[in-house]
Formats: structure tokens, C-alpha cells, sequence
């Protein structure tokens, strides 16, 4: 209960002596944090594109004033963003290729992504909208690049984690 009282909580230490006496954090204040090399790299890249979606935001909302252009505009920025988000696996399509392996690849998040991307461009088809066409068809494409990976080279059951057999 001593943890939970108040004053032990604010004299808590912050820092990497906070978790000192913690064996399983070691001396990083977030355990996860201290797995990953290129975390460092990672939210670099990750406060990068998020200073470019504000500032897209502030430049449709405050630079734009004709509505019509506005929502032109907008269209194309967000396809851009969702057709890097279709292309960003391609990435890891070279690494499968050259290990030979499909074990970095989700099976079930090629599937959700073919049946979302197909579903959003058959919808922009009814429409006659090319805002919603024109990026979702890299995702049918890297899909089925991901399922003829998938068939050449089919992943192996791992060994330390059988199925169970009931």
C-alpha cells in the first residue's frame, strides 16, 4: 500500500534511477524503449510527418479560402499520404526477396488491406471520384505482390511455438 500513498508517489525518482532496482527495466525509464536501436530514428521520422499534416492542416484551413479549391486540394494531399502508406511494406518486399523468407509479413494484414483498399476504390469508382481511386489502387497491387511472396515463399511453422494438438 506504501506505493499507492500520495507522498511516496510524488518523491518518486524520475529518470534512469527510477527504475534502478527494477531488474527487468535495467536503467531505461520505458523498458520498450531501450530494445530498439533506431527508435531515436523512428520518431524523428514520425514528428516529420506529423509537422507535415499540421502544417498541410494549417495551410488548407488558413491559406485556402475558396471552399471548392480547398477540398481539391485536400483530396490530393491525402491521397498522397495514403499512397505512401500502400507503398511504405515495399521496404520490407526487398528484405523477403533477399532472405527468402515471409516471416516479417502479416498474412491477415494483406488480406484486411486488399479488402479495404478494393472496397474504397470500387466505392470512388461508383462516385467517378479520383481522390479516392487513384490511392487505393497501390494497395490492390503491393496485396497481391504480398500474396505471390506469400506462395513462393510460404512461411515455416515456428518451431518453438507448435500448434496444439487437441
Amino acid at each position: 500500500m506504501r506505493a499507492l500513498h500520495p507522498r511516496h508517489v510524488l518523491h518518486r525518482p524520475l529518470g534512469p534511477q527510477a527504475h534502478a532496482d527494477d531488474p527487468e527495466c535495467g536503467q531505461c525509464p520505458v523498458p520498450a524503449l531501450s530494445h530498439h536501436g533506431c527508435q531515436h530514428a523512428v520518431l524523428l521520422q514520425t514528428a516529420t510527418l506529423l509537422g507535415v499534416l499540421v502544417l498541410g492542416f494549417g495551410y488548407f484551413w488558413l491559406l485556402v479560402p475558396d471552399t471548392e479549391t480547398r477540398l481539391q486540394q485536400l483530396g490530393l494531399f491525402c491521397s498522397v499520404f495514403t499512397i505512401s502508406m500502400y507503398l511504405s511494406p515495399l521496404a520490407d518486399l526487398a528484405k523477403v526477396i533477399r532472405t527468402k523468407s515471409t516471416q516479417r509479413l502479416s498474412f491477415s494484414l494483406t488480406i484486411a488491406t486488399l479488402l479495404t483498399s478494393a472496397s474504397w476504390t470500387f466505392y470512388g469508382f461508383r462516385l467517378k471520384d479520383p481522390y479516392i481511386v487513384v490511392p487505393n489502387l497501390p494497395g490492390i497491387l503491393t496485396s497481391f505482390i504480398r500474396f505471390w511472396l506469400f506462395w513462393k515463399y510460404p512461411q515455416e511453422q515456428d518451431r518453438n511455438y507448435q500448434l496444439l494438438q487437441t
